[in-house]
């Protein structure tokens, strides 16, 4: 009886501890919200995150939607074959893309390569006390290192959503035209037939929502670094993988509302 008690203890302690640091994300962001509408708005600092999470994200965003795309036009035409359908390869490659794996992977992409730097700048920041020292000076640390970072992150995921799709979709054309031997015109035609822009715009408006959350969670991790170097690198971790399934899960949520 003692261990289940224990264990039931543990699990009491986890939920309850997971309470707590969901409302301190859920304050962090009305800080955001209030610190955000007051001038000044410095765009310079908002660029310079732009440039870090979008820029500098391309390069594997389009290697990520283009092999994506490649393997489900591959895949997708096996399947399809069985039902003499494979016509259908082009427009189940775009819904594909814009619905949900340009969205979700550009999102995961950047949270890799972006959110973690997030946490990992901000928890130097703040066992090193710069934190402390804006402070100090009478600078509000929301306003000049979270907010931008969070404009930045809901701005550069759906411009990056954008570039996944196209080079997803410009994949699945060249395996499902040139190695496949599926009718160019047949192809193209069943995109721009079934694919509805919609079926875009929810997809960006979820990249929106995603950049939101990986920022958001990136930024509240490293802002509350404790631990030292140690403290660091288990905030980065945290920051990497709190993202990624808070991404996954409200995926769900957001296509079952949308679609």
């Amino acid at each position: 009886m003692g261990k289940i008690y224990a264990s039931m203890d543990n699990l009491g302690r986890m939920v309850i501890r997971n309470i707590e640091e969901t409302g301190k994300i859920l304050i962090l962001f009305l800080s955001i919200l209030s610190w955000m509408i007051r001038p000044p708005l410095k765009l310079r600092h908002i660029f310079k995150q732009m440039e870090f999470v979008g820029v500098k994200s391309i390069f594997l965003v389009i290697l990520t939607g283009t092999f994506t795309g490649m393997v489900m036009a591959l895949q997708g035409y096996y399947g399809f074959k069985m039902f003499s359908a494979e016509s259908l390869v082009g427009a189940t490659v775009a819904l594909g893309m814009t619905r949900e794996l340009g969205p979700v992977l550009t999102s995961l992409m950047v949270t890799a390569r972006a959110g973690s730097a997030m946490a990992a700048e901000l928890g130097t920041m703040r066992v090193t006390e710069q934190i402390d020292a804006l402070y100090v000076m009478a600078a509000n640390p929301v306003k000049h290192l979270i907010v931008p970072r969070v404009i930045a992150g809901v701005i550069m995921v759906p411009a990056l959503t954008i570039v996944s799709d196209f080079m997803g979709i410009l994949g699945g054309y060249f395996v499902g035209v040139h190695i496949l031997n599926i009718s160019e015109g047949v192809f193209v035609k069943n995109i721009t037939k079934m694919v509805e822009l919609d079926d875009i715009y929810n997809g960006l408006i979820k990249a929106a929502f995603f950049g939101l959350i990986l920022s958001l969670v990136g930024c509240y991790k490293g802002f509350n670094t404790t631990g030292g170097a140690e403290g660091v690198g288990k905030a980065t971790t945290e920051a990497v993988v709190l993202s990624s399934i808070s991404i996954l899960i409200s995926d769900y949520f957001l296509t079952a509302i949308m679609f």
